[in-house]
């Protein structure tokens, strides 16, 4: 797969997933200096994490999600930034690893699927793209 856009196999964007949001945010406040905005769905956050001068991928805090049944996310999910969805789908499942949520347009962001690689790590690849709908 060819890199050829600046986002392209970098990680782009990653979320927090909490039980409790307004604990978490009061957490990585505190402790890191991030400011939180509300965004989309209830209990949905952006994260600022970085400045102009210093930028860095983006971020969310959600309510903890299982995106396999019966196992909840920890730990940081990390969303990496791709050319082309169907490339990626298709190299996930050649070597090994699965497409556990299936393709969806998040509106003004792009292409995002999630999958999962074959030691269990699970990872979501979007294409970027404002014009999506």
């Amino acid at each position: 797969m060819s890199a050829t856009s600046a986002t392209a196999n970098k990680v782009a964007h990653f979320s927090i997933n909490a039980d409790d949001v307004e604990r978490a945010k009061t957490f990585y406040s505190r402790v890191f200096g991030w400011t939180f905005q509300a965004w989309g769905p209830p209990k949905f956050y952006m994260i600022q994490t970085s400045t102009k001068e210093n930028p860095g991928p983006l971020g969310s805090l959600q309510g903890r999600r299982e995106l396999i049944a019966g196992q909840r996310m920890t730990g940081f999910e990390c969303t990496i930034g791709v050319d082309s969805v169907d490339a990626v789908e298709r190299a996930v499942l050649a070597n090994g690893g699965k497409v556990i949520m299936q393709r969806t347009v998040i509106a003004g962001v792009g292409t995002l699927i999630f999958c999962q690689d074959p030691e269990g790590n699970v990872f979501g690849a979007m294409h970027y793209e404002t014009a999506a709908e």
